[in-house]
C-alpha cells in the first residue's frame, strides 16, 4: 500500500479551507498553513453570493452551476455548514441588459423570472422602494462564509489535517520541483503545493519565478447591528446590493463586490449605511456595527486560475474571485487532480498558462 500523499494549503480562507477538507477525506496528508485566522482575508469580507448570474460566458456559467450544485452535496457532508438557497432578486441591470441576461441564462437552463412591483412585494415586503419589474432566481442563495470556512478545517482536522499559523515565506525547489516551503517556523516538506492564499498568491508564486496576474480591488461592506428579520433573500438594487446573514446583521455594498473606499471609508460606510436605513421599511433603527475592507484576488481576465503551474511540477494554484460560489467545486476538482491527475473538463480554459499564449 503507496504511502498517503503529503500536500501543503497555503490560506485558510474559503478556497483553500474547501481543498484542505477535499484532499483530508481522500486519505491525503494535508497541513494547512495560514498567517491569518480561519477564513483568511477576503473571505470574512465577502458578499458571499452563491449565484451564475449575469455576465457569464457559457463555459463559466456551467463550472459556476456545478459548484451550486456542489454546495449542496457539501452541506449533506457538512451540516454545520450554514447555506440559505433564499433566493436573488434583482433589478440593478439596464432593460436591454436584463432582457440579455434573461435569454441567455434561461436558455442555459438558469431558472429565471420576471417580476412585477406585486411580485416584488411579496418576495421582500419590507422594501421601501419597489421596481416595475425586476429578476427572481429562488436557485440563488448564500452560505456565511467564515463559519464554512472554519467548519471545512474542523472536520479536516478531525480527519488528520494540521492546520499551522505560520507565514510561507517562499517555496522550495529542488531539482525544478516544487518539495516544500519555507515559513517563519522552519522548512515544512510535502509531494504538492497548493497557493490558495488569495491576495498573497502572486508574492509567494514569485519566489519560484512564477507571475501570478492577478489584480487586487478594495471593496467596502457596511455591516449592522444584529437586528428583526427584514430580508427574506438577496437583493441586488441599483446602486445598493443587501442580504441579512444568518446572525441578522443586514450587510450591504453599492455593488456584490462592496463600495469603492473613497478618500475617506468611514465617511463612505456613513453615506452606504445612510442609503440602506432609507431602502427598507421599519430601518429607521438599524445602527452601524462596523465596516470592513476587502480585497479580491482577481486575475486580470476575470476569470480563475486553477491548476498546476506548468514547467513546475509539484504545485497546484487556486486563486480566484468568486471564491464563495466556486469553493466547493474547485476542492473536489483540485483534490482529484492532486491526488489522482484527473482534470475536470470544467476547468479546461482556467489554467495558468493561457496567460502564456
Amino acid at each position: 500500500m503507496s504511502a498517503a500523499k503529503q500536500v501543503i494549503v497555503i490560506g485558510a480562507g474559503i478556497i483553500g479551507a474547501s481543498i484542505a477538507w477535499h484532499l483530508s477525506k481522500s486519505g491525503a496528508q494535508v497541513t494547512v498553513i495560514a498567517d491569518s485566522d480561519a477564513g483568511g482575508v477576503a473571505t470574512p469580507n465577502s458578499f458571499a453570493w452563491i449565484n451564475a448570474s449575469w455576465g457569464n460566458p457559457e463555459p463559466y456559467f456551467r463550472l459556476r452551476t456545478r459548484a451550486m450544485a456542489e454546495w449542496t452535496r457539501l452541506a449533506r457532508d457538512l451540516p454545520e455548514i450554514p447555506l440559505a438557497w433564499c433566493g436573488g432578486l434583482c433589478w440593478d441591470l439596464s432593460a436591454a441588459a436584463m432582457e440579455t441576461y434573461t435569454s441567455e441564462h434561461s436558455a442555459w437552463g438558469y431558472g429565471i423570472k420576471r417580476v412585477d412591483r406585486i411580485g416584488v412585494a411579496r418576495i421582500e415586503p419590507n422594501l421601501a422602494a419597489l421596481p416595475d419589474v425586476a429578476l427572481h432566481v429562488a436557485e440563488e442563495g448564500v452560505a456565511e462564509p467564515v463559519a464554512a470556512a472554519r467548519a471545512l478545517l474542523a472536520d479536516a482536522e478531525r480527519r488528520g489535517a494540521r492546520i499551522i499559523s505560520s507565514t510561507v515565506t517562499a517555496l522550495v525547489q529542488t531539482g525544478g520541483e516544487i518539495t516544500g516551503v519555507d515559513t517563519s517556523h522552519g522548512l515544512i516538506a510535502a509531494d504538492e503545493v497548493v497557493i490558495a492564499a488569495g491576495v498573497g498568491s502572486p508574492a509567494i508564486a514569485a519566489t519560484a519565478g512564477i507571475n501570478l496576474p492577478i489584480e487586487t480591488p478594495p471593496g467596502l461592506i457596511v455591516h449592522s447591528r444584529p437586528y428583526k428579520k427584514l430580508l427574506n433573500g438577496l437583493v441586488l438594487a441599483e446602486r445598493l446590493h443587501m442580504r441579512q446573514t444568518a446572525e441578522g446583521r443586514i450587510i450591504a455594498g453599492s455593488d456584490f463586490g462592496g463600495a469603492d473606499p473613497g478618500m475617506d471609508p468611514q465617511v463612505t460606510a456613513r453615506e452606504l449605511f445612510a442609503a440602506l436605513k432609507a431602502s427598507l421599511r421599519g430601518g429607521d433603527e438599524l445602527e452601524l456595527d462596523f465596516h470592513t475592507v476587502g480585497y479580491r484576488p482577481t486575475p486580470i481576465d476575470g476569470f480563475p486560475i486553477i491548476g498546476r503551474a506548468e514547467g513546475m511540477d509539484g504545485l497546484y494554484i487556486a486563486v480566484m474571485h468568486s471564491g464563495i460560489t466556486l469553493a466547493p467545486a474547485v476542492g473536489l476538482f483540485a483534490a482529484r487532480e492532486i491526488l489522482d491527475g484527473e482534470r475536470d473538463p470544467l476547468l479546461g480554459a482556467y489554467g495558468l498558462s493561457r496567460f502564456a499564449q
